[in-house]
């Protein structure tokens, strides 16, 4: 009994947790998005500068969106018109926010960490009732149109609002899936297919960005990453079948839950 407690009181519990969490992150960004309220919080608990902490997370599951861009592909080849450019959009806001970032002092982002989870917490939390809206906006549209009122997406707004919003996603991320959904929804998109894909689009772009700046820059942990990595690639991958047992409400409210409860432990140890 001694050798076991003393091989437990060796392993180092907050790895191990890390790469749980980060196992946990890609199934939840494969099936309900999200995943960053686990993994990063758990890269924290690893002990690094929260920067380093957050462009190490940004590293370590941005390889898991690669294969969102297979999954969406048809879908991205018939849009290219509109997905090219908001790739571009994306690579610029991503590039801004990325270099934002790592100019950020470490005790300002450190205050800043419960107020972005609160944020991404809160849209994760409104995703329902947005949604419903955009169901009826669309229903809208769809009986204008039909007494001769087009409503064509404008393209313009669409870019400067993806380079925008991309700058949140360089910077930080979490939950911008859901607003790149509601900025695509609101501008006149209403195929639900083709909103997906160019949503992977920007978001592939600005993470991707973000992703050489922070591995140029040297601002990864590789020694943590990499299990990391490895551990969210395989949590993607083991999604498919939860995907199909568990309701999407159900996911969604789970990732509420722990986007709020993160948010409120960093305001209670910033305090």
């Amino acid at each position: 009994m001694s050798d076991l407690g003393g091989a437990l009181t060796t392993i180092d519990w907050r790895f191990v947790w890390l790469v749980v969490a980060a196992f946990l992150a890609g199934v939840l960004n494969a099936v309900a998005g999200g995943g960053s309220f686990l993994s990063f919080p758990a890269f924290l608990g690893m002990k690094m500068p929260p920067v380093e902490a957050n462009t190490t997370n940004t590293v370590a599951i941005w390889p898991g969106q690669l294969t969102s861009i297979a999954a969406y592909w048809p879908d991205v080849r018939r849009n290219l018109r509109v997905a090219l450019p908001m790739g571009l959009a994306g690579l610029l806001g991503g590039t801004a926010g990325a270099v934002v970032l790592l100019n950020t002092p470490q005790k300002t982002f450190m205050r800043m960490v419960p107020w972005l989870l609160l944020f991404a917490a809160s849209t994760f939390a409104v995703s329902g009732p947005v949604t419903r809206a955009l169901d009826r906006l669309k229903l809208k549209r769809q009986a204008s149109a039909g007494s001769g009122e087009v409503h064509a997406p404008r393209r313009l707004p669409l870019l400067a609002a993806t380079a925008v919003l991309s700058v949140y996603v360089g910077y930080f991320g979490a939950g911008s899936g859901f607003l790149f959904i509601t900025l695509l929804a609101l501008l006149g998109y209403e195929d639900i297919h083709v909103i997906n894909a160019l949503k992977v689009v920007a978001n592939l772009m600005a993470n991707g960005i973000a992703f050489v700046i922070f591995i140029v820059d040297g601002q990864v942990v590789w020694r943590l990453c990499l299990p990391a990595m490895a551990a969210a690639g395989i949590g993607g991958y083991a999604s498919a079948s939860l995907a199909r047992r568990v309701p999407q409400p159900v996911l969604r409210g789970l990732v509420v839950a722990i986007g709020l409860g993160m948010a409120g432990w960093f305001f209670w140890r910033n305090s």
